[in-house]
């Protein structure tokens, strides 16, 4: 029996119908051009959303291959045609292109091979680049959307991506605002980098298209990219044109994912797939498809014990980079007395190091005006002996320009741009009038991470705070490199470009074999790391986000958040609305808890609720609002955690500063209802209504 595909692609070619090529499951269906090998319709089909609407508007690929006088030489897969174009079966083809025309440099002797499987609505695209011409092709778009549509002309549509605890969103229609300048760009354009997050979500109210980098190792750079053409109706409001033409002009938002992969010449370079799927629902529904891909790869990491219990934090800082000296290492100890009568079990110290917060980074030696190493260590030893954990604040990720040390050594490891300038850090302004207006500040280069010879000086640096009988460390900065994305510099160890966050991952695993053969029970924390990143620094501080997707994604890896008022009600509800351990920052983090009464004894409410309630507050799981209800009277926000056993708390803070509110649970079959609070931590009886006083929280609980 002959393949109904194949019947159907005949039948096109005999009707004299463009050929094409179709794949389809029940939830895509995808179709390409036979010649020229461009996506020309994308739609899904259990929701009718034809994402990929106009064939004349479609595109395959795009190519930069610069030349050695004229940068800007792009190879377009709109005037190439496919020398190979196979329908391998009903979910997969196979689509080649060679001897590929370039703008400027004549026709370049460069194949690039795709294949495209659909298998569970899963549309996956993987190409090879055999680059057999003289030139370095330094970017690939691919695949490339070129009519890049929303389910309807009165929908809306938001790009949202991950980043910094937050699930952030930036419209794409009705409003299209350019994020790369007017100067840079010909049309309206924004990407979103994957050194942030491994996932784009194109979400529209009731339905959107999934976009994954399938590949957590992190390669190389891949940016999620829009640009609308022709441009704006409006630069006043950044408003999309509607119809499908504007002045004789095609309207059209094209979307492509962008591998910056700089394939050197006569090499080839094998492209990280690109999954995309449709959903049905809002971002829940997106992020469960990524939750699903995470769980094949994250290795869950080793947390002790006391990590894993209810408990908070506070933050102490020593020193300052403009030497004001403020706590010696022996004066840590009547701290740290301070903590444990409070019951704060552990303490994140700051300019401990040589210098002083954000100064002779990375170095991790003690300073001597401070006091000697060996009362440091003294110091931690018998603060932990009272129950309270040091956690050591420090950074390797940059290198102080204004040190001997950078003259004499660092500079041979930091990252450099294609001219051979290194890239900076700007560096952080501290208590003088002289280094807040910047005219002082200490920068800092970029250190290349993907460096072994850095990376083996890293760990050196980090052994040190190991050293020194800490419970943990707390990497800032983790999250990022500055604007330093790839590294030109030479003798690093590998042929240059390197992109720097692929040697995060590495460099994590080699601090972490440095903890372990000491204690597998060292924590390590970072400020914002990525969720990747998660794996080896299982603590996030981040402070209060938008959306918590960090808490959505995986709740039983601790976030941090800085509670610095002084009678801060509104931070400590969030904490518990959120699933944030609480860190505890008088005078931001330069005082004693003694300095803010009501916010501590409010704050050792919410920890005592949280202990007494702990299946359903902390050991929970966090599904954000999904499976409640909740109508108030007033501004209000609620969360839903569920149990190991299925049942279900309904947290709602009260937003208003002023006055009580109503409010109103519902919750799909509901069984015995409790509810409590931090002031009547006792559970009473409730039929799902109840009054919240301002500025306070309550939670309902099945029994």
């Amino acid at each position: 029996m002959i393949p109904l595909f194949v019947l159907a692609v005949a039948a096109a070619c005999s009707s004299g119908v463009a050929k094409e090529i179709v794949l389809e499951d029940g939830q895509w269906l995808a179709a390409f051009d036979a010649d020229s090998g461009a996506l020309t319709r994308l739609e899904s089909t259990a929701t009718h959303w034809i994402v990929e609407r106009r064939p004349e508007l479609s595109a395959s690929f795009r190519l930069l291959a610069p030349l050695p006088d004229r940068r800007d030489n792009f190879v377009l897969g709109q005037k190439q045609k496919a020398v190979e174009a196979t329908q391998v079966s009903a979910t997969k083809a196979r689509i080649r292109w060679k001897d590929l025309a370039s703008e400027h440099g004549g026709v370049l002797p460069i194949t690039v091979t795709a294949t495209i499987t659909l298998s569970n609505g899963a549309l996956t695209f993987a190409a090879t680049l055999q680059n057999d011409s003289p030139l370095t092709v330094e970017t690939v778009d691919y695949p490339y959307l070129g009519d890049l549509n929303p389910p309807s002309t009165n929908s809306s549509m938001q790009a949202r991506t991950m980043w910094y605890g937050n699930l952030q969103s930036s419209e794409l229609y009705p409003s299209f605002g350019n994020e790369r300048g007017y100067w840079g760009v010909n049309f309206p354009t924004k990407a979103f980098g994957s050194h942030r997050s491994l996932f784009c979500l194109i979400q529209a109210p009731q339905e959107g298209l999934y976009v994954e980098l399938h590949d957590p190792t992190q390669p190389y750079l891949l940016e999620y990219t829009f640009e609308q053409h022709p441009g704006l109706l409006s630069g006043a409001n950044s408003r999309v044109p509607r119809a499908d033409e504007i002045s004789g002009v095609p309207v059209h938002l094209e979307f492509r994912t962008c591998h910056f992969v700089f394939a050197r010449p006569h090499a080839t370079a094998t492209l990280a797939p690109v999954v995309l799927r449709p959903y049905k629902g809002d971002w829940h529904t997106g992020v469960d498809l990524y939750k699903a891909w995470r769980a094949t790869w994250f290795k869950p990491p080793h947390l002790p014990d006391w990590a894993r219990d209810v408990h908070s934090w506070t933050m102490l800082r020593l020193n300052t980079p403009e030497e004001d000296y403020t706590i010696p290492y022996t004066n840590l100890v009547q701290y740290g007395e301070e903590y444990a009568r409070n019951g704060v079990r552990a303490v994140q110290v700051v300019g401990w190091n040589i210098g002083g917060q954000d100064r002779d980074d990375p170095s991790q030696d003690t300073d001597p005006r401070l006091g000697t190493r060996e009362e440091l260590r003294d110091a931690i030893a018998q603060v932990q002996a009272k129950g309270v954990k040091i956690i050591l604040f420090g950074k390797l990720n940059w290198a102080d320009l204004t040190t001997r040390r950078y003259t004499n050594e660092l500079y041979k490891y930091e990252a450099t741009d294609p001219y051979g300038i290194p890239y900076q850090q700007g560096g952080y302004n501290y208590v003088t009038p002289t280094q807040l207006a910047g005219i002082n500040t200490r920068r800092r280069a970029v250190m290349d991470f993907l460096c072994p010879a850095y990376r083996d000086l890293a760990t050196r640096e980090f052994q040190k705070i190991v050293d020194l009988g800490a419970a943990g460390w707390l990497f800032d900065e983790v999250c990022h490199h500055a604007s330093a994305l790839y590294s030109f510099a030479p003798g690093h160890g590998y042929a240059p470009p390197g992109f720097i966050y692929g040697g995060d991952l590495p460099l994590a695993a080699q601090l972490r074999a440095a903890a372990d053969r000491v204690s597998p029970d060292f924590l390590f924390s970072g400020e914002g790391p990525q969720d990747w990143l998660m794996q080896y620094y299982p603590i996030s501080e981040t402070g209060i986000t938008g959306v918590p997707i960090c808490q959505y994604i995986d709740a039983r890896l601790p976030l941090l958040a800085g509670v610095s008022g002084f009678e801060d009600r509104e931070t400590l509800n969030l904490c518990l609305l959120l699933h944030y351990v609480v860190q505890y920052e008088p005078y931001y983090y330069k005082g004693h808890l003694s300095d803010f009464p009501l916010t501590l004894a409010y704050g050792q409410k919410i920890d005592a609720l949280r202990r007494q309630y702990r299946d359903y507050l902390w050991d929970g799981e966090f599904q954000d609002i999904l499976g409640a209800k909740v109508t108030a009277s007033g501004s209000s926000r609620y969360t839903v955690m569920l149990t190991a056993g299925g049942k279900r708390a309904v947290i709602i803070v009260n937003q208003e500063l002023g006055k009580a509110i109503t409010a109103k649970v519902e919750l799909p079959n509901p069984g015995k209802l409790i509810v409590a609070t931090p002031e009547q931590p006792a559970a009473q009886p409730t039929e799902g209504e109840l009054r919240v006083p301002a500025r306070s929280v309550a939670v309902v609980m099945e029994q």
